[in-house]
């Protein structure tokens, strides 16, 4: 089924351009709407289902930018639309899925368009796992199950085997992966988006902010506080609550 789009642009000939290099290169999109402004816009997509915005940043009145919080609060992918590159580091850190300069090139377009189908399939799939689990609090580590995790970022996606993450901490909406080799990867989603599918596979949330490894987990303390230590000596706080039932995980992970 085709992404149902929207075209947001001040200037008539952008619109139109834009709309036929659409309609003649990218199959997987419809555009539902062609806005002028940001205000038109926001009125449309609160009472249409919209999944793609082609935004424009300079525009009278509001920028894209100024629309921007309207379109995530309605889950809508953004690709922007811009003649001056100079806004690009700002679009990318918003977390759209691609930023194209104009005039448009019909190899970018198709680009960025195959980048946000891809997005679509895997928001369905993290959905699909997180709809299959009905008991997520009594999920018992599984040995020897490490499957793969897809992550989005602004070009793309990552794919890593999730027995290379150390531990997960929420910051606000956001996700922040601690990788093994001491990488890290911000991904532009809460914790609860990951939480129901990692503690399928050794994973626990131990704190309202972090998700933990068993794998990478050395030590447990009371000491200074409610702890756990890790392998490498990062200790991460383990909140009271859930202290008696990483415990029992814990034998039952060690113990196998």
């Amino acid at each position: 089924m085709a992404l149902q789009a929207i075209i947001v642009d001040d200037e008539e000939y952008s619109r139109k351009s834009l709309f036929f290099l659409i309609q003649e290169n990218c199959p997987d999109v419809h555009v539902s709407y062609i806005a002028k402004s940001a205000q038109e816009a926001r009125e449309f997509v609160s009472k249409n289902r919209i999944e793609l915005a082609f935004l424009d940043i300079a525009m009278p009145k509001e920028s894209g930018f100024d629309l921007l919080p309207s379109l995530q609060e309605q889950n809508i992918m953004v690709i922007f639309t811009t003649a001056y590159d100079q806004y690009a580091l700002k679009a990318l850190k918003s977390n759209a899925v691609d930023y194209l300069l104009k005039p448009i090139d019909i190899a970018e377009l198709k680009e960025s368009v195959q980048k946000a189908t891809k997005w679509v399939e895997l928001n369905n799939a993290h959905a699909s796992l997180r709809n299959a689990q009905t008991e997520p609090r009594n999920i018992v580590p599984r040995p020897n199950t490490m499957p793969k995790l897809t992550l989005p970022h602004t070009h793309g996606f990552h794919i890593i085997d999730l027995s290379e993450i150390m531990y997960v901490e929420a910051d606000s909406n956001y996700s922040i992966f601690y990788l093994e080799r001491g990488d890290k990867m911000i991904i532009s989603k809460p914790l609860k988006e990951f939480e129901h599918y990692l503690e399928e596979n050794n994973f626990m949330r131990i704190h309202k902010s972090v998700i933990v490894n068993f794998r990478f987990v050395s030590e447990y303390s009371n000491k200074n506080g409610m702890q756990v230590i890790l392998k490498n000596g990062i200790a991460l706080p383990i909140s009271r609550r859930r202290s008696n039932e990483f415990q029992e995980k814990s034998k039952l992970y060690f113990q196998r």
